[in-house]
């Protein structure tokens, strides 16, 4: 999205530098600006003009999820630090860091994963004729994301060693397709053991099983397993 002001100073670097604030531009290497009049100092105070400028910049979309994410937390109240990180190509990190953060996770992530999604509709949201590359935004609050995968591994690798040792299957609790993505994952390091995903839509579970089960997942001696938050 393009957003463009026309703006005035006593000089042109401090008309760029009110352009930069007003359109919320990281720097004023980010936007682009014309000088449409040089200031005049007039004589003796009198007849002086001040400069102006037209300036553009085109709000990239992982600016806008920033953008969201910060009035989000704003609006809530929530006494935080937004920021942005830099990953491979067009993905982008966004961590929320705060001691009342964590209101924005959820039973197991489920509001994180929830604003993430609408960070991901803001950074993507195009604009008639408008042409944006896909970008891709993760959205972290204290660390969690890290804090949760360590906790799945673990439990992949408990849950293998149960399947190995009494020669039954194991079916978990319901997870999102990023956790079941880290369970199979971890388990594909462990010899001798396999998963797969069963059920529909959100009740979809993560079932382990010895690998000469292949084809006798839904074995009526699965045993079915819950985990807690870290």
């Amino acid at each position: 999205m393009k957003k463009e002001i026309t703006v005035s100073a006593k000089t042109v670097d401090e008309a760029v530098a009110k352009a930069v604030s007003e359109l919320g531009a990281p720097s004023a290497e980010a936007i682009e600006y014309t000088v449409l009049e040089e200031p005049k100092k007039g004589f003796l105070g009198f007849g002086a003009t001040p400069a102006k400028i037209t300036a553009a910049y085109t709000v990239k979309g992982a600016d806008m999820a920033l953008n969201f994410i910060k009035e989000l937390v704003d609006g809530m109240g929530i006494d935080a630090k937004v920021t942005m990180v830099e990953q491979d190509g067009e993905n982008k990190l966004i961590r929320v860091d705060g001691e009342s953060a964590g209101v924005l996770i959820g039973h197991h992530g489920d509001t994180l994963d929830s604003l993430q999604y609408l960070a991901n509709l803001a950074a993507n949201k195009k604009v008639a004729g408008e042409k944006r590359e896909y970008c891709r935004i993760t959205v972290d609050v204290e660390n969690y994301r890290m804090k949760r995968e360590d906790t799945l591994r673990a439990l992949a690798r408990r849950m293998a060693d149960k399947v190995l040792r009494y020669k039954k299957s194991v079916m978990l609790e319901p997870m999102n397709p990023y956790e079941r993505r880290i369970i199979h994952s971890e388990v594909q390091k462990i010899g001798g053991v396999s998963t797969n995903s069963i059920g529909s839509e959100n009740n979809r579970k993560v079932v382990l099983y010895l690998d000469t089960e292949e084809n006798n997942t839904s074995a009526p001696e699965t045993r079915h397993e819950e985990f807690g938050e870290f």
